[in-house]
């Protein structure tokens, strides 16, 4: 089993309009805008109440994209130890599609990794979690349903 491709890539912010107009200006398109909240957000991240807005830009091509996050609850946050939860502002979390969740994530906990909150599944769409690797870093996997 292996990954599939990488999804995208998140980035916390405290000015979530200046953030997109600055990667808009860059060439990134945006795709959308959403608030986010509730019992997913919550255990996906292993945060309690989540909520924020999200801008999504992807690349010209269609082939990348960066999920921009601006956290109205838990507050974000600037320091920390390495363990750092997942509102800190700047980059600290890379997504990627799974084929199989569960099995990826065994296979790398004895490399380390940990579950942040618990595996959540949205809807019938996807199974979601993160997961803290080497050196702290959150990296997200999505396994799409059927």
């Amino acid at each position: 089993m292996a990954i599939q491709r990488m999804d995208n890539v998140g980035i916390v912010v405290e000015d979530l309009d200046a953030a997109v107009a600055f990667f808009v200006e860059l060439g990134m398109e945006l795709e959308g805008t959403a608030e986010v909240e509730g019992p997913v957000a919550d255990q996906c991240t292993g945060l309690a109440g989540v909520h924020c807005d999200i801008a999504m830009v992807r690349t010209p091509d269609g082939l990348s994209r960066l999920e921009l996050a601006r956290y109205r609850t838990p507050a974000a946050t600037h320091d920390g130890p390495r363990d750092k939860p997942h509102n800190i502002l700047g980059t600290h979390r890379v997504m990627f599609a799974v084929d199989d969740l569960e099995d990826t994530v065994a296979r790398l906990r004895p490399h380390g990794a940990e579950l942040l909150g618990e595996i959540a599944r949205f809807e019938d769409i996807y199974l979601l979690c993160y997961i803290r690797g080497p050196e702290g870093i959150i990296v997200g996997l999505a396994q799409k349903l059927h």
